[in-house]
């Protein structure tokens, strides 16, 4: 029998706690790779490099405060700005109030929109048909499969925020480079319907002359209304993203807690495993000594049984959390914060690292004191 074969037999010796073992280590590893995805997806991935040029112009109070529409042109005179165009959250229901209809709707400028947006790809006879029907709209490709969505269908958004309810064409089909469960129309059909939207901004999207100059626009246009009425509080896309999803409270403090719970319970459970394994092998190892196997080598071999079964729990939690992800970005009402998410390589391959140092720290002590045990007293040993 070789050495390999023989940590592999001694490791799910008793199978029963072996399993159990195995399971609660993927559990956990789940659950810490889910957590790391999120971390990677908020906090790491710098998203495309068109988005890198892109910033948001929000009221510095709250999103809820509106803009005037003249800061527009404002901004649009400030050196490195390329485009500028108003967004508007509308905020209506889709049929009913179920998690699976939301998605996001937007009243913007059909001419600049997509200036900015030079990620989304729409054929050039649907623009054309979206700019000429003050009642048309485009739609992302995954919510017209979704809903079964075709050109010249009508879709009616109830209204919420403005007494109006939208009967809406839809003149086009958008492919972004990531999923972005929106929709966008005209501005002007709320505008012509109710009067306090006439003029008023929720939010300027603008597309900077390149990367390098993201930080002067942004810096330039809050000093160009920082002593107005309304200031304006001005960021990367990617900034304001994580300002809104920061704005249900400290996300990167829950992550980080959750990680090192999760690390912490996993060490527990497979140390508690581990030493109750080698405790009820004390006469196994004196055997093993007088057959001439060193310190060393008793070491190795239970330190290698422990991340052994480790990295089976490990590998099978990631496997989970692949599939937990991927139907958590296309779960209702989910859209907007995990759309696109997946776990990728460095993050697969983090969380088997994680998960074979704790397969290592757990079996240290154990080993330790296994490999140091007198023959004579192991085998008068009764467990």
């Amino acid at each position: 029998m070789t050495l390999t074969r023989f940590v592999s037999k001694s490791a799910f010796r008793n199978k029963r706690r072996s399993i159990l073992t195995v399971l609660s280590i993927a559990f956990s590893l789940l659950l810490l790779t889910l957590m790391m995805t999120i971390w990677h997806a908020f906090y790491i991935d710098k998203g495309s490099s068109e988005s890198a040029q892109r910033l948001v112009t929000r009221h510095r109070v709250s999103l809820t405060q509106s803009m005037p529409a003249f800061y527009r042109e404002k901004i649009r005179a400030i050196p490195g700005v390329v485009s500028v165009a108003p967004v508007n959250w509308f905020g209506g229901i889709y049929k009913d109030q179920k998690p699976e209809n939301f998605f996001a709707q937007f009243g913007t400028d059909p001419d600049e929109i997509l200036k900015i947006f030079t990620d989304f790809v729409l054929p050039a006879d649907q623009l054309q048909a979206w700019q000429r029907d003050r009642a048309g709209v485009i739609v992302d490709s995954q919510l017209a499969r979704k809903f079964g969505w075709k050109l010249g269908d009508r879709i009616v958004l109830k209204g919420t925020i403005y007494p109006v309810d939208l009967e809406l064409t839809i003149r086009g089909v958008y492919t972004a480079s990531q999923p972005t469960n929106s929709v966008y129309f005209n501005e002007k059909y709320v505008e012509e319907a109710v009067a306090f939207a006439k003029g008023t901004a929720g939010t300027f999207d603008i597309l900077a002359d390149s990367p390098a100059d993201v930080s002067k626009v942004a810096t330039a246009v809050d000093d160009m209304f920082r002593n107005s009425p309304e200031p304006t509080k001005t960021e990367s896309e990617k900034a304001f993203q994580l300002s809104f999803i920061n704005s249900i409270g400290n996300v990167k403090a829950f992550i980080l807690s959750i990680c090192f719970a999760v690390v912490f319970a996993t060490l527990l459970v497979s140390a508690t495993t581990m030493a109750m394994s080698i405790r009820e092998r004390t006469r196994e190892v004196a055997v093993l000594k007088t057959l001439g196997f060193t310190r060393q080598s008793i070491l190795r071999l239970y330190m290698g049984e422990s991340v052994l079964v480790a990295l089976s729990g490990g590998i099978l939690g990631c496997l989970l959390a692949v599939g937990l992800v991927s139907a958590l970005s296309h779960a209702p009402g989910m859209g907007l914060f995990l759309s696109g998410m997946s776990v990728t390589l460095p993050t697969f391959a983090l969380a088997i690292v994680v998960a074979a140092m704790v397969g290592l720290l757990s079996a240290i002590l154990p080993a330790y004191h296994a490999a140091k045990l007198d023959i004579v007293e192991g085998l008068r040993y009764i467990g």
